[in-house]
């Protein structure tokens, strides 16, 4: 009793925890996992018998595909689409039909059980990943906001699973380098640490016809540590801390009217993030008390030339600092054979958000944009403004908070099991805004010897005011399973409701700035700025039919799952129509999606593997008509109908002893096709990326050379419209390198 109140006490005090219990051994040198609880604390059974469509890829096989971003999965796991375009902040996911390109994310990120809450942060290289595991559909209930379209957990390799030093270096076309390190010391059975470090440089493959500069180079830092404590078999304790650093460029972005990538005015995106967590876990014979608290900051500057045309319109700086604070206790029944097994959870998390997100307005905007649209309107009094550039600054304060109570019910009953959870989430959110501008024009008169000034006029104004939100919602689940006769697996049925939380449209205050500007001058229009800027949580109803299947006698895995998707006020990003600087985060009715995934993993012969995931993912408006156009019966943009991915592995032994072998590896990513507007007039037809690697294997090191988009099929990640002008960015052509791995 005394030592359950001492951890308590611990759990209450101590700040930043994450458990994680992962079932890993060593064989020959190489870090193998087993499925047994690898998404940590809240699976209750093994991850072939939930009721949960899920993939698991292991150390060796994010080291085969070169794994180091969640970039790096995408099409690997069915439905699941991460396209890479823009710089890191834009780290946007989709899977099946659900995703957003800006503010809150649609899946979750847990790296060593630390989550995070701001998805301008997923995109970074992780050293010696162990393990990476994503469940799709909605894990609202269990992991709560923002988890509506999946969770991926991302556990790192454990100093008390390998000893001894890990080394990589890589080097490829475009300037690529990457390096890290990484120390792993058990110092006893109770005690081990570890720290890694990595640094990587990419010269770049896109240049800005303007300057002749590469527009995506990039340099990036990485430091992690991991200390674990075991005193005895019950106890466990774990601080994982993490620094990130990038300094980029990004945004090549195409005008179609030229087929240039050509801009004038300086893009680039920096970001530091830390994280801290610190494991506390009682492991009892008949439960398990675990806490997860964290510590997360991010200080990051985004600056674009944010009309990507080589005249001089406007630029936009966004500069953040977030903090968050959460903290999770999860207490769960330990005895396994038994009929009923149970889960009780309850979380809190703040963070603060502090941001300055000027526009500055230069020469060809202030002409085309403000000036010309007033001499339009009143020809006889046409305005000069006094300079050629001036801002619309806007200042944000957003606090955030949040608490929740969860639990989770199994009850088994010979073969079949059934599982029932309930969420209570309550979300509360205040935006405080200052939006201000100084600057004036002069108004002119016509007369016989010209025109000549009328009256100056000064515009000063200085708006502020706070704005908030608050949540309330049930997240229900409801799962039923039949467990296959000898460890063959299971079919289950699921029902559950996704939530992804409302927020507010930051990045709309310089367009309600300017057209309180323009409203001074007499033309333009006046936003509401409650309206304008605030929108709506997403809600969904999930319906699941699924499978997992082993089959020993020819050594495969095989799932197959069939869903429907109801979703209500799903937020899409829209750029307003006109002349306007932002974007807009909508709510657009009610939208469906349904589709399947299918994953095989089968061994025909010795020392070959195939490795197989389709998702077809058909995804439409039933209502959505947002006050010009009506996009109902419309397939939703950006979001793939189809992603492929498949491999071949085959091992060729070079000594009978195993430690010297050739592994060829040919794979091929597909993806399409996608519509890039609510219209569908515009889309990217489904292409297909072939990659092969051929990597020679001794005991502690490996020499592999790799290329990816060895065809150079041609293909674009993005598009978008702004002030009517239309832009997209190509993906990257044939990329190819060489990588050493030298483990001590």
């Amino acid at each position: 009793m005394k030592r359950i109140k001492h951890i308590i006490l611990l759990c209450l005090f101590s700040g930043f925890t994450a458990h994680a219990e992962n079932s890993e051994k060593i064989e020959n040198g190489t870090i193998m996992l087993d499925e047994i609880n690898v998404t940590a604390v809240k699976q209750i059974d093994r991850m072939r018998e939930e009721p949960q469509a899920s993939t698991v890829i292991s150390n060796q096989e994010a080291e085969q595909l070169g794994i180091v971003t969640m970039r790096g999965v995408s099409d690997v796991v069915p439905n699941f689409y991460m396209p890479d375009y823009g710089s890191r902040i834009t780290s946007t996911i989709y899977v099946r039909g659900i995703g957003a390109r800006m503010d809150q994310p649609s899946v979750g990120l847990n790296v060593d059980n630390v989550p995070y809450l701001n998805k301008d942060a997923y995109d970074f290289d992780i050293t010696d990943i162990s393990s990476v595991v994503m469940l799709r559909g909605p894990q609202s209930t269990l992991y709560g906001r923002n988890t509506m379209a999946g969770v991926i957990n991302i556990t790192t390799l454990s100093p008390m699973v390998y000893q001894g030093w890990r080394t990589f270096l890589e080097v490829g076309n475009g300037g690529r380098v990457r390096v890290s390190a990484g120390w792993y010391h058990k110092f006893s059975e109770k005690t081990g640490f570890s720290v890694s470090a990595d640094y990587s440089h990419l010269k770049g493959f896109f240049t800005n016809e303007y300057n002749k500069e590469k527009l995506d180079k990039e340099n990036g830092f990485g430091l992690r540590t991991k200390f674990i404590w075991k005193p005895d078999q019950e106890l466990r304790m774990q601080n994982v801390l993490g620094l990130n650093y990038v300094r980029q460029g990004g945004y090549p972005y195409e005008y179609t009217g030229t087929g240039k990538i050509e801009y004038n005015d300086t893009c680039f995106y920096h970001r530091f993030t830390l994280t801290d967590g610190l494991t506390l876990g009682l492991n009892k014979e008949k439960f398990s008390l675990t806490n997860i608290a964290s510590v997360q900051h991010i200080d990051d500057n985004m600056t674009l030339d944010q009309d990507f045309l080589p005249e001089s319109y406007f630029t936009l700086t966004q500069k953040k600092k977030e903090t968050s604070l959460t903290e999770e206790i999860v207490v769960k029944s330990n005895e396994t054979d038994r009929k009923y097994l149970w889960m009780f959870g309850a979380m809190a998390f703040y963070k603060h958000l502090d941001m300055d997100a000027p526009v500055i307005f230069k020469d060809v905007g202030i002409k085309e944009l403000i000036e010309s649209h007033r001499n339009d309107a009143n020809p006889s009094f046409p305005i000069s403004w006094d300079t050629r550039t001036f801002p619309l600054n806007s200042l944000f304060t957003i606090p955030t908070w949040g608490i929740s109570a969860y639990h989770e019910s199994e009850l088994n009953i010979g073969n079949w099991e059934f599982t029932g959870a309930l969420r209570l989430d309550y979300e509360k959110s205040i935006l405080n805004f200052r939006s201000f501008c100084n600057t004036g024009y002069e108004i002119y008169q016509e007369t016989e010897s010209g025109l000549e000034p009328y009256r100056h006029v000064d515009i000063d104004i200085d708006d502020t005011g706070r704005l908030r939100k608050d949540f309330l919602t049930l997240l229900p689940k409801l799962a039923v399973s039949y467990i296959l006769p000898d460890n063959r697996g299971n079919i289950y049925a699921k029902v559950a409701k996704g939530y992804k939380a409302g927020g507010f449209n930051t990045q709309m205050f310089s367009d309600v700035l300017q057209q309180r500007l323009m409203s001074i001058m007499g033309i333009g229009s006046k936003y509401d700025v409650a309206d304008i800027v605030s929108y709506k949580p997403e809600k969904s109803w999930n319906y699941e039919l699924g499978t997992h299947l082993a089959v020993a006698e020819i050594k495969s895995t095989f799932e197959l799952t069939a869903f429907y998707i109801d979703c209500r006020d799903q937020q899409l990003t829209m750029f307003p129509d006109g002349t306007t600087t932002g974007r807009i985060m909508t709510n657009a009715g009610t939208t469906r999606s349904f589709g399947f995934e299918f994953s095989a993993s089968v061994n025909p012969v010795s020392n070959l593997d195939i490795n197989l995931s389709y998702g077809y993912t058909n995804a439409r408006f039933k209502k959505f008509f947002n006050g010009i156009y009506d996009y109902s019966g419309k397939y939703l943009p950006y979001i793939p109908s189809n992603t492929l991915f498949v491999q071949g592995v085959y091992v060729l032994p070079l000594t009978n002893k195993k430690d010297r072998q050739l592994v060829f590896d040919v794979n091929m990513r597909g993806t399409g096709s996608i519509y890039w507007n609510e219209e569908n007039s515009l889309k990217q037809d489904f292409y297909a990326l072939l990659g092969a690697s051929v990597t020679f294997k001794m005991k502690n090191w490996e020499f592999k050379l790799w290329g990816k988009n060895l065809t150079s099929t041609d293909y674009y990640t993005f598009y978008f419209k702004s002030m009517g002008n239309e832009f997209l960015q190509r993906g990257r052509g044939t990329e190819a390198g060489v990588s050493i791995r030298w483990n001590l």
